[in-house]
């Protein structure tokens, strides 16, 4: 039997289903109360990965630091932070990014040829110590075997990985069923511009998945949704 891991997507996004003005652009729409529930969700799992897009965007990772998630952490015998991992199949990342100068472990998840890409980057960057940017780099062929991935993840102890973004990453998942549950944010606004982001990519997504509500509830403006996604119903668009 192969065991993988438990995939969770968390995201912020408009009434019309937007979840940034455009890609490049970084979601600043979402509330304080909003930021809270992305780190709680994240403090609860071994670790993240989010698209090169979205750090290309923000430039930055969101670093637990309330007490009480890190002491749990703690008793879980979890590290601080979870595995921040960057997929990004070009490997063209900047090492400059503010990213590199957090506290936290990173990882990269790209193709030969993106690593060999990144690597010319941290080359020009001139740095001595070239291991300070990554803790863990994870190489594939495209297109990505998630399957293959997420069995790799779990054999190295990542049992509970959150999604944070973007849209071809939500959506390339959701397309092989590997996405177990749902966290949505929806945030008190229209944005309705062609350069918007939308939740789904339908270059890469274009069927019905059916959805389980399980939790419901209002913060101020927001509506916080939790679904578990049931793969079994699939309907061609």
């Amino acid at each position: 039997m192969i065991e993988s891991s438990y995939v969770s997507a968390i995201v912020a996004m408009s009434v019309d289903g937007k979840i940034s003005i455009a890609s490049d652009k970084p979601a600043r729409f979402s509330s304080k109360a909003d930021l809270e529930h992305l780190e709680t969700q994240i403090s609860g799992y071994d670790a993240i990965v989010f698209g090169g897009n979205t750090l290309r965007a923000y430039g930055t990772s969101l670093v637990i630091k309330n007490p009480q998630l890190l002491k749990q952490r703690q008793e879980n015998n979890q590290s601080l932070q979870p595995l921040n991992i960057v997929c990004s199949p070009s490997g063209n990342i900047q090492p400059i990014l503010p990213f590199f100068s957090q506290f936290l472990p990173r990882g990269l998840l790209t193709t030969p040829e993106g690593l060999i890409n990144w690597q010319k980057n941290i080359n020009s960057f001139n740095t001595i110590n070239n291991d300070s940017f990554f803790d863990k780099i994870f190489t594939f062929n495209t297109p990505f075997n998630w399957t293959d991935i997420f069995e790799q993840l779990y054999n190295l102890n990542y049992k509970k990985i959150g999604i944070l973004g973007g849209s071809q990453l939500i959506s390339s998942l959701l397309k092989e069923n590997l996405i177990n549950d749902l966290w949505l944010t929806i945030c008190p606004l229209i944005i309705g511009t062609k350069t918007a982001t939308n939740l789904l990519d339908n270059r890469l997504f274009n069927s019905s998945i059916e959805l389980k509500l399980i939790e419901v509830k209002q913060i101020d403006q927001e509506i916080f949704l939790h679904y578990l996604v049931n793969g079994e119903l699939r309907i061609e668009n």
